[in-house]
């Protein structure tokens, strides 16, 4: 059995518009796998549906055999803890330190209370150290985030969704606001910590090349439809045309 099943997602916002139109996949736990397409063909949506945070409209969304869209708000809650979630601007609290914003991330296992006073175990705290380390920025624990760059706070992001022990993990366009030194540098981590801590991973991209040398699978979408998905040796250039059309193509591979 597959860890994600989407099948027949629709999306609507308004009566003429429709985001998101039949989307059928599934993912096989440990895969990690790129999400490529224009912009506005939906891709942000689509991870949005995965883990409720956007309601769908038709279809199912099956995570490790529970159908999504039927869980009560408790089971909701749990099931986030389940799946990260990490964000092209970071969604960081920017005047708490760093260790700080990543125990954030298991928020989602505390109560309410334990949460406002911010009672996190020992082992909680030596596992932030332990990511931090684990993707460089060990050093910085305790400054505030605003004083690191962009680079050093999409690895505070990445850490704050690793924390929560995922089976998943979705990135938005993880890279899109960073340089390309930085951008290898985050899909390098990201690489080699979800294969080592055996987390999936589903991950919007605008770069082909990057999609290309770094994922196992490749979907694309165009105008809220899957018009490719395989395995990355078959993403041809006709195929990269028909995802983003002949004249984009060239401007999205540079």
């Amino acid at each position: 059995m597959s860890l994600l099943q989407v099948e027949g997602m629709g999306k609507s916002y308004n009566s003429e518009t429709k985001v998101l139109k039949d989307i059928n996949f599934e993912v096989e736990a440990g895969e990690f796998v790129s999400i490529i397409g224009p912009s506005g063909a939906g891709k942000s949506t689509l991870l949005r549906c995965i883990n409720q945070m956007v309601d769908i409209n038709e279809g199912r969304v099956l995570f490790d055999d529970s159908d999504v869209g039927l869980l009560r708000k408790k089971e909701l809650r749990k099931l986030r803890t389940e799946i990260g979630m990490i964000f092209q601007h970071y969604n960081l609290v920017p005047r708490l330190t760093v260790i700080e914003n990543v125990l954030h991330g298991r928020l989602g296992y505390k109560t309410t209370m334990q949460g406002i006073l911010g009672q996190f175990t020992e082992d909680e705290k030596e596992r932030a150290f332990y990511l931090l380390q684990k993707l460089g920025i060990g050093e910085h624990a305790y400054k505030r985030c605003d004083q690191l760059s962009g680079g050093q706070q999409q690895r505070v992001g990445i850490a704050r969704a690793l924390i929560q022990n995922p089976k998943l993990v979705l990135c938005d366009e993880p890279i899109a606001s960073l340089d390309p030194n930085a951008s290898k540098v985050i899909m390098n981590h990201l690489k080699s910590v979800a294969s080592e801590l055996n987390i999936t991973c589903l991950v919007n991209l605008h770069q082909v090349d990057v999609a290309q040398e770094y994922s196992d699978r490749i979907i694309g979408l165009n105008k809220g439809e899957i018009v490719f998905d395989g395995p990355t040796h078959r993403l041809t250039n006709e195929r990269i045309d028909s995802i983003y059309g002949t004249e984009t193509r060239e401007l999205i591979t540079v």
